[in-house]
């Protein structure tokens, strides 16, 4: 179909284009920023004037939940509530079941995404058979079914020795591997940041260590390796500094934010409500101030949304014995929006984490508005807002966020030509 898209504030980051202009698609690619091409006739027109248009959002970390755990939510269930958010691109991480560790996985998580058609989908192959640390995955044999990048999450290696082996591997066939850093040890049995909030509660905390030991390893084990690494969860300041001080050496590394990370702090916990309990934990207002001064510097070039979505039940629990996790793809927009509204960045920086920086750490073909590449863009009307949860598409309802007033709203979400979200 032909569209075109009249009078938007076109804002694409990569490419530092900032200006009022049509966008006018064909066979789902844009052709032309501004006048249309001779003898174009659109056969749809979107009105966008007071909208501002720009990629299609980049999400690192969606837990899509299938296969293995429908009762969380579906391919189709967590894309639709992706492209709500202004996501067109997402990666999903391997924690389904089974794992996400053959090309049988692979092709049936792709298939159901193009059968659901609302986002692109690139999958995060295991590192390890089964997230097991012991016995190296067919790392090759994923990328050729489309595995983008590889991890193991939280789960541990059995050693050192192991993950040093599988970072040589990787480095051979050029291959990104993505960190999720927390030492396990230190971390056993953790359930908030260890600080004044924890001890007061009377909950087991996770030091700041349990992240800085294990990011000083994967960092030393990056450097022997010269494998790409892309760092993603960092939660602390000394985590973000650990990171700066890797790039100013020259070493291939990139990171990425949880968005609720730059948010919400440990404070978050006091009335025991499960939906503040993540893995890795919330931090102190310190770590956040933190997280933020490395994301307007360009140290950490992601947010993420790292939406993980539970049934009911999951977060009905005691505090301890809930499950980790925040459902918070569907509003990645407007959350993010609220960081230009604190004053934290300017709205084509946030843009710029929130597209090309996310889509260049993992080298996927998004995240860029220009003439010849696919229509998979976002618009959304800055001056509006968007009352969460309002009409909530994700399954996991295990959102803190949920009854406040975000700013923006989102309009329209194309993915490659196609309308696939009308707000």
């Amino acid at each position: 179909m032909k569209i075109s898209i009249h009078g938007a504030r076109v804002i694409d980051p990569a490419s530092a284009l900032d200006r009022t202009c049509d966008i006018h698609i064909e066979h789902g690619r844009i052709v032309a920023l501004g006048a249309a091409p001779a003898g174009f006739a659109a056969e749809q027109q979107i009105a966008a004037h007071g909208l501002t248009a720009a990629p299609g959002l980049v999400d690192l970390a969606v837990s899509l939940r299938e296969p293995g755990y429908t009762r969380k939510g579906t391919i189709a269930s967590e894309t639709r509530a992706a492209a709500a958010g202004g996501v067109t691109s997402l990666c999903c991480p391997p924690q389904t079941k089974p794992v996400l560790d053959t090309p049988a996985v692979v092709e049936l998580t792709l298939d159901r995404a193009v059968a659901a058609n609302h986002t692109r989908v690139f999958p995060i192959g295991a590192l390890t058979k089964g997230l097991a640390g012991e016995q190296l995955a067919e790392l090759v044999a994923l990328r050729d079914a489309g595995c983008v990048a590889f991890t193991n999450g939280l789960a541990p290696l059995v050693d050192n020795r192991v993950l040093g082996r599988a970072l040589e591997y990787a480095a051979t066939f050029d291959l990104t591997v993505v960190f999720t850093s927390q030492d396990a040890d230190l971390a056993a049995g953790g359930l908030a940041h260890e600080g004044p909030t924890a001890s007061f509660l009377g909950l087991t905390g996770i030091p700041e260590t349990a992240e800085t030991v294990a990011l000083a390893r994967d960092l030393l084990l990056v450097e022997q390796s010269g494998v790409r690494a892309h760092f993603s969860q960092i939660t602390s300041a000394r985590g973000a500094e650990m990171i700066a001080a890797a790039q100013a050496r020259g070493l291939p590394v990139t990171a990425d934010v949880a968005l609720y990370q730059l948010i919400l702090t440990d404070e978050a916990l006091a009335g025991f409500s499960s939906l503040y309990h993540v893995q890795p934990p919330l931090r102190s207002r310190r770590d956040r101030d933190g997280l933020r001064a490395a994301l307007q510097s360009g140290v950490i070039g992601a947010i993420a949304s790292h939406h993980q979505p539970h049934e009911p039940d999951a977060k009905l629990a005691p505090f301890g014995a809930t499950e980790p996790g925040i459902s918070s793809v569907e509003i990645l927009l407007p959350l993010a929006l609220t960081l230009v509204e604190d004053g934290l960045l300017d709205l084509p920086s946030l843009l710029a984490r929130l597209t090309c920086g996310p889509a260049d750490a993992l080298r996927l073909p998004a995240g860029r508005l220009a003439i010849g590449a696919p229509a998979d863009l976002v618009l959304f009307d800055a001056q509006a807002q968007t009352l969460a949860g309002e009409r909530w598409l994700s399954r996991g309802g295990n959102s803190p966020f949920l009854g406040h007033c975000l700013p923006g709203a989102v309009r329209y979400t194309l993915q490659g030509g196609r309308i696939s979200h009308e707000g």
